[in-house]
């Protein structure tokens, strides 16, 4: 089970290929806020509903300074598949080999139908200018968790 982070740790610095193959860097965007969600699997219901909420949510965050970015284990070419299919607006990126998931304690032990499995634990975190959590939300639901996020941040 990886570390869970809190309220003042520093962000760990990621850099991952998004949906065209292009690599994103964390640290390329300092100087303003980022939400940095992690998400089991592009095109399932649930994450999905997420990433369409966030989609439609992104013009008004984008307007109080929050660039949004999509994280999971799957491959740029799924993500670009998900990212045609549901108008997804903002960058995708790919973690196969789950070390950023992990870093940001996203991967783990989690239960998912009374079962204790291990997998993406779906999370939701704030990195404000400074490259600093600002929010950590683990095991966040997929359905009304932008509106939530949205509120808690005053929005």
């Amino acid at each position: 089970m990886s570390e869970r982070l809190s309220v003042g740790d520093a962000a760990p610095d990621f850099a991952l290929q998004d949906a065209d193959g292009n690599e994103v860097a964390l640290k390329d965007l300092r100087g303003q806020s980022v939400i940095v969600y992690f998400y089991p699997a592009a095109m399932t219901p649930g994450c999905t509903k997420q990433a369409c909420d966030f989609r439609d949510s992104l013009d008004s965050l984008q307007a109080a300074g929050y660039a949004v970015l999509g994280i999971s284990p799957d491959k740029p070419a799924k993500l670009a598949k998900f990212r045609e299919r549901d108008g997804v607006t903002f960058p995708l990126l790919s973690d196969p080999e789950k070390e950023t998931l992990t870093a940001y304690g996203a991967f783990g032990e989690k239960t998912m139908y009374g079962k204790k499995v291990t997998g993406v634990i779906r999370s939701t975190f704030v990195v404000d200018p400074e490259g600093k959590i600002a929010v950590a939300q683990y095991n966040v639901k997929a359905t009304g968790h932008v509106a939530k996020l949205r509120r808690d941040l005053g929005l």
